[in-house]
This record gives structure tokens, sequence and C-alpha cells, in this order.
């Protein structure tokens, strides 16, 4: 089911033995677009620190309570070990984390496969690379922490850099709740009236320049004020998905 992170940015985190405070912030890795921990407020119970909570532990939510479900004790969580919120943080405490919930070192196991021209550090691009996220991790280490974990809640509000001038800024994300893979950047393009809001997948973002705070596309401003609109009030189906690859000329993902 796809959810929107705006949505989900509020949501209550519940432990087997109690509720520990509120989702504030999701990090996600910009080489797999994919998100990796969930920043959690906890408020009063642990005055001036927030948790990361992995999204290999949590539990299926339906969502309609507003609440996720984890499968630890809140013991565990007031127990495990504190990491800086601000990014990018230790390698050295992400691993320290991981070993004391034993969750698996996701850069041991994943591949990826970075799309032909996507620079997701501002580089110059090249051919397709299939790269294990472990051999990123250890030119990571020397920077002492991940530079690949992004805080959607920094990036919402990028502009859009289409190739022929911005046009509009990121407003939410779209992810898959199962998987919690990135689908979708919800363009809200109202700085140019009339204005309406949009969705580009992120195989679409040619690059993300951190400085410069924008995502560039290879498409016209015309062809994204053209695109299906979006309506966030209603789910997102098949037929809108085949209207809006088709507009783009893109090929169906799912076929």
């Amino acid at each position: 089911m796809l959810k929107t992170l705006l949505e989900m940015r509020g949501y209550q985190l519940r432990a087997v033995d109690r509720d520990l405070g509120s989702v504030d912030d999701f990090y996600f890795d910009d080489r797999l677009w994919k998100i990796r921990y969930l920043v959690v407020d906890t408020g009063n119970w642990l005055p001036g620190r927030n948790v990361l909570i992995a999204q290999e532990a949590l539990e299926r939510s339906d969502g309609e309570d507003e609440v996720f479900p984890v499968k630890l004790t809140s013991a565990e969580i007031e127990d495990s070990p504190g990491i800086e919120s601000d990014l990018p943080f230790s390698l050295q405490k992400e691993k320290e984390l991981r070993l004391f919930f034993k969750w698996r070192e996701y850069w041991d196991e994943d591949v990826f496969i970075q799309p032909a021209g996507f620079t997701p550090m501002s580089v110059p691009g090249g051919e397709a690379t299939e790269l294990s996220l472990k051999d990123g991790m250890k030119s990571s280490a020397k920077l002492n922490g991940n530079p690949h974990l992004r805080s959607a809640n920094e990036i919402q509000g990028y502009y859009i850099r289409a190739l022929d001038g911005e046009i509009g800024h990121v407003d939410d994300f779209i992810v898959e709740d199962t998987t919690w893979a990135i689908r979708y950047l919800v363009v809200d393009t109202h700085n140019w009236l009339p204005g309406k809001k949009v969705l580009i997948s992120y195989k679409w973002v040619n690059s993300i320049d951190w400085n410069k705070q924008t995502v560039e596309v290879a498409m016209t401003r015309e062809t994204i004020e053209g695109s299906p609109e979006y309506d966030p009030n209603k789910p997102i189906n098949r037929e809108y998905e085949v209207r809006m690859y088709d507009f783009y000329g893109k090929p169906h993902d799912w076929e």
C-alpha cells in the first residue's frame, strides 16, 4: 500500500508495553531511496533524546489508528546506545545501535544499481553501475559517518529544477508501507500559477544538489505542468499510474 510521509509523521510509536512518543522524521538512503530509520520524539519519557527505530523493527500496521507497533520493550529502547540525531551521525554509533537490537548491517547485504546519469552527491554522471553498500560504507568510515542517510524533513522544500528552470518544490514522499521504498516525490507547482501537485518517480531524478537544495530532472517545466494532477485526498491506483507514466513516456515499472 502506498502512503505519504506527511500523513505518517506524528504517528505514535508503540512498544510492547507502552507508547513511546511520536514520529518526527524519516531518514532514507539517498542511493536506494529507501527509508532506514524513523526518528521518534520521546517527549518527557526520555527528555532531550530522540530515538532511532530501524524500519525492520516495525510490525505491520493498517494505519487507521495512526500507530507504529514495534517488537521492542520500552526498557530495551531506554537501554539502547544513544545516537545523535544530526546527520551524518557516527558510523560506529550506528553499528552499535544495530548490534544492540540485532538489526542486520544493511551495508553488507544490499546491492543497488544507480540509473545512468543519476548523481546523488551531485558529481558527474556515468553509466549504470552495480555496487555494494558495503563498499560505500568503507569510504564513509573515513568520514566517521554515513553521508548517504538523508532527512526527509530537510528535503521537503527543495526546489525542482527542470531543464529550463525551477518549477515548484518537493512537498512530500510516497512510500510502499511494506518495503519502505520511496516510490514518488510529490511536487507542488503552486509557485508557478495556477499550480497543482504532481508526482515524479525517484527514477526520473537526475541528481540532487545538497548545497543548492535542488532536485534536478530531465524534463521541461511545461511537461511537469501538464502532467496528471495528483490529489492527496485520493489513493493512487494503477489507472492513475498508467496515465502518468504514459504522459511522461516512461516504461511501466510493474511490467
